[in-house]
Parts: C-alpha cells; structure tokens; sequence
C-alpha cells in the first residue's frame, strides 16, 4: 500500500500525469515526448528520472537512443486514467502522439525527402521541376478551383492550364488588377480574379471543386475562418489543399512579409481543418530550405 501511496504523490504532478498517460500508449523516446507535451528536455528527463526511481518507468537502448515504457502496476493506471479528465492537456496529448507515432512510420516519406535532394544535383538534359509540375498538372482532372489568397495568380494561370474554371481571390487590389491583365493579356479565359478575403470568401457555397491555400492562412486574422470558407463553398466531396510554413521562429517575417502567424504545427493545422469540418486530414512536411532560416513548408489535405 505505501508504494502505492507514494506512487500517488509522485502522479498527481500534471506532468508526470501526462507523462505516464502517454507512455500507457506507446514506448516514445524524449524527443517525442518533448513533442508530444511542448515541454523542455530537461524538464522531461527530470520527470522521467523520478519516474524510474519509482520503478513506474523503464528505459530501453537502441543505439544512441532511448526509448521509456511504462513499469507502473495496472490499479495505479485505472485510476491515473480516471483522472485524465481533470488535466485538459491530456486530450491534446493524444492528438500530438498519433501525430508522433505516424512520422515514426512515415519511412517512405524520409526516402522520397532524401530522393528529392537529389534532384538536379546532377545534370539531366531536359530534367527540372517546372517539366514535372508541368506534367502533374496536364493529369489533374478538370474541376472548379478556388486558388484563396492567389496574389499575382503565378500558381492560378498554372492550375488553369487544367482546370474547367479557377477563381482566384486575394484581397489586394493592385494583385487583382495585375493578374487580370495577365490573364486577358494571356488569353487565360477560365481564370477570373476576384477581390475578396479569406474570411469573406466571394464565392458561392457549395461550387467549388477544391480549395486552394497557398502561404495565405499565415496571413489570415482568424485562420479557423478561413478554414470554415474553404469548405463553406466545397461542394460535397470536394477537397481544401493547404501549402503553409511549418511553425517557425523568424519574428522578422511579421515586418518583412506581413505574416500574422508564425506558421503552424502539423497538429495546429490538423485542428483548425478538422474544427471546420473537414474529414480524413493528412499533413506533411514536405520540404525544407537550405538557407536560413530553413522555412519548411507544411502540406495539409481534407475531405468535405
């Protein structure tokens, strides 16, 4: 009973709480639990230390890593999982450890980051990624696209090569005036811009095949909105596609480029679509940039 009792004490810190509570899941390394939790490393191994003291945790090595699994006796578990209720971040921790737990798996997705490095270091006659893009595009079926938060419409006149029709919205004036010209200039007759805003969307519901974000939900006041306007003018069925930088740290880009939002954890992004009402949400990074500050972009889809 005494070690039970001292079990206790040593739970009823939150931390430890989630700590034990995530580890009741999946044996996880402290990087993943230092991901899962949004806590300091050395806060971790603290609580890990204390844990493993107890005999509630236990460690196992795998080369330089070290992967925690839990040791605690069943009855001490049924009422540690009682009173995950009265700790709110728990709820958030299980989010955060599917999360966790599919970038483990993801090994394919290391394969083709390591393959896309690759790509054009070595020199191939008529090899880019605008020939790629290019014949992705020529693939895509015919549908209506919403390109949100267009700008200049570089990716809109690309995406209309394909498309039955593409509006393009952005809240600048001079932008839409601009792409308008290039558009007529052009001849690109299923291209229309519009001006509008991402919290305002001027389409109609439910007409759209896709919804297109691309860098423009960091600039948004309100992205759940945003999110919530995306699907408002999906028809059923359709799908929001979301290009935007993982969460970063470069205070200057709220000067430099008008950035609202320091961009957005996989698991912010999940949440926000997934609070508007999409299904089957997917995110990835997908790619990362050489120079500082090594901005990564954050692919996000779903299902209305």
């Amino acid at each position: 009973m005494a070690s039970i009792l001292k079990s206790l004490r040593l739970a009823a810190d939150p931390n430890r709480l989630r700590l034990l509570l995530v580890l009741d899941r999946e044996e996880l390394s402290v990087a993943e639990l230092q991901e899962i939790l949004g806590l300091g490393q050395s806060h971790i191994s603290t609580h890990l230390a204390q844990l493993k003291q107890a005999g509630l945790v236990d460690d196992r090595r795998t080369g330089k890593n070290a992967f925690y699994r839990l040791q605690a006796p069943a009855e001490l578990m049924t009422v540690l999982r009682g009173a995950a209720a009265e700790v709110p971040e728990t709820a958030g921790d299980r989010d955060a450890l599917r999360l966790a737990l599919r970038k483990r798996q993801d090994t394919m997705r290391r394969y083709f980051d390591e393959l896309a490095g690759k790509f054009g270091r070595q020199y191939v006659p008529g090899r880019s990624w605008k020939g790629v893009a290019e014949a992705l595009l020529k693939l895509m079926p015919p549908m209506v696209i919403a390109d949100l938060g267009a700008g200049e419409g570089t990716i809109s006149q690309l995406m209309a090569q394909r498309a039955k029709r593409v509006i393009a919205i952005d809240n600048s004036e001079k932008m839409v005036e601009f792409g308008s010209e290039i558009a007529r200039k052009h001849g690109i007759a299923n291209l229309e811009y519009r001006l509008g805003d991402l919290e305002d969307v001027p389409i109609r519901t439910g007409t759209v095949d896709l919804a297109f974000l691309s860098q423009a939900l960091h600039h948004a006041r309100h992205p759940e909105r945003a999110a919530a306007e995306a699907r408002r003018i999906l028809k059923p069925g359709g799908r929001v596609a979301v290009l935007d930088l993982n969460r970063h740290h470069f205070e200057q880009a709220r000067e430099l480029y008008a950035d609202l939002w320091l961009g957005f954890t996989e698991l912010e992004m999940e949440r926000c679509l997934k609070t508007a009402g999409f299904r089957n949400v997917e995110t990835a990074v997908v790619h990362r940039e050489a120079d500082a500050p090594h901005f990564e972009t954050l692919l996000a889809t779903g299902d209305k």
